[in-house]
């Protein structure tokens, strides 16, 4: 199952391809129950794999292999056809197509896990049962289920666990939500997330496209539905598939969301969460919203959360970012390594700059066996990545409606409905009449956080959304 990738011949391949269908007759956690681990010393380089290599891998291979205390020493992706840059980079790593082989090699200290979302939670309990630190990209899991059974398999192995939340490390951003709790712009109990971030359409198929032949499209799916591919590119498109992505709100808004849930002190789930919005100034392939207004109600305190992907300018001066709306002002993260605050007037108060290494973070944890050392553990980045699926649920359970026909689609929140306004004049900007388009009006749902389930009112609906059917052998575990 290892061998140099887009060069191999075609005997390799289907040698690959043969081992890849054997793998899935046996067992699918890594051989030996019991392994001899090499003993760890500080001044010892950790070894790495990188699981997903075709986007965002690429850049945990850039960090990686920039660190002292770290040495890349396999990859892994399952299509042939995207190896090569990575392969590039380090060129001394040994290839794996299938996770599994990678996850059984007992000299790997520690994987990075780069790969579709909905494949992150199943990869990561895989090398905890394979006795592996890790290093998810978020969002941590595809689902709410996922992310809490990563959280109890985490707990249970006592490996080192990091969500890729990365501006968790970066002290600008520490340090100006510190100064914002501490009071610097007095009572704060609303924050906006933006994610305004262009997207064209995917364009439309007439029938199922055949995936790139350099691919293992079974292991690919894995433990989504195994369905004819319906759209023209099988990668990164995927994020507007809600059987393997989470649209922006899962994919950028996680980021913001974290951000927005540290900076007001919200340590828990929020009670209700509404949504409404659509895929609107285009017809094509794509199923999650390319806009969206949600709604994070904890009480005394809100979130509310954009997105648009047709052409917007800044709002506040951010456009992927978090704005704070406090009694003294405002503090805008339009970057994690710059926050500004201004007063009423629009005079800045307070800067905050300064960039972090959260990869680094991760390698002095598992150097220092210490999970506390952590900048962000997995019960954060759980919470954080859960309510873009709570938002997820309100939308996909919403009613068809003309935009029109929804003048306050968030009830009593001023600052809900104040936003969809504000969707509406961008809508109009971009030629959408508010009597033309048509958007999901999501309900109001309430959530119950201990028990991490909705309750009240469509629950039963709701709930089916929090998790889903697995086919096997790519299950995700009750308990690993």
């Amino acid at each position: 199952m290892t061998g140099t990738p887009a060069r191999s011949s075609r005997r390799t391949f289907l040698e690959q391809s043969l081992l890849t269908a054997a793998a899935a007759l046996v067992p699918l956690a890594p051989a030996s129950a019991v392994r001899r681990r090499r003993r760890r010393w500080p001044d010892q380089r950790i070894r790495l794999g990188v699981i997903g290599v075709r986007g965002r891998g690429r850049a945990h291979i850039g960090a990686f292999k920039s660190s002292p205390d770290c040495e890349v020493v396999a990859l892994c992706d399952v299509d042939e056809g995207v190896i090569e840059p990575a392969m590039k980079a380090v060129p001394e790593a040994t290839y794996h197509k299938d996770l599994r082989a990678l996850l059984d090699d007992d000299t790997i200290d520690a994987v990075s896990i780069a790969t579709p979302n909905h494949w992150h939670s199943l990869a990561l309990i895989w090398a905890l049962e394979a006795e592996k630190h890790v290093y998810v990209e978020k969002p941590l899991g595809h689902n709410v289920f996922e992310g809490r059974q990563v959280v109890r398999a985490a707990r249970r192995a006592g490996k080192i666990v990091q969500h890729g939340t990365q501006a968790r490390s970066d002290p600008a951003t520490r340090d100006a939500l510190q100064w914002l709790r501490e009071g610097g712009l007095g009572q704060v109990k609303l924050a906006t997330g933006l994610c305004y971030k262009l997207r064209e359409s995917i364009g439309k198929v007439a029938g199922a496209q055949e995936p790139p032949a350099t691919c293992d499209y079974d292991l690919w799916t894995g433990p989504a539905p195994l369905v004819p591919l319906m759209r023209t590119n099988l990668h990164y498109d995927w994020h507007w598939d809600f059987a393997t992505g989470n649209g922006d709100i899962g994919n950028q808004g996680v980021h913001q969301l974290d951000i927005a849930r540290w900076g007001l002190g919200l340590e828990g789930h929020p009670l209700r969460v509404t949504s409404c919005g659509g895929r609107l100034g285009y017809d094509d392939d794509g199923e999650t919203p390319n806009t969206q207004v949600a709604l994070y109600d904890y009480g005394e305190k809100q979130i509310v959360f954009e997105v648009r992907g047709l052409p917007t300018p800044a709002w506040r001066g951010a456009s992927i970012g978090v704005i704070f709306h406090g009694e003294g002002g405002t503090l805008v993260s339009a970057s994690y390594e710059q926050l500004l605050a201004f007063d009423h007037d629009g005079t800045e108060v307070a800067r905050f700059e300064g960039g972090g290494n959260h990869f680094q973070n991760f390698l002095d944890a598992v150097k220092a066996g210490d999970a506390s050392l952590l900048n962000a553990p997995l019960e954060v980045g759980h919470l954080s990545t859960a309510l873009c699926h709570l938002g997820n649920a309100s939308y996909r359970l919403g009613r068809e409606c003309a935009i029109a026909e929804a003048p306050a689609p968030f009830g009593e929140s001023e600052a809900g409905n104040e936003a969809f306004g504000r969707l509406r004049e961008h809508l109009c900007a971009n030629g959408i009449a508010a009597a033309d388009a048509r958007i999901l009006r999501g309900p109001t749902l309430a959530f119950d956080g201990a028990r991490e389930c909705f309750s009240g009112e469509r629950a039963e609906e709701a709930n089916r959304l929090l998790t889903r059917e697995y086919r096997v052998p790519f299950v995700v575990p009750e308990r690993a």
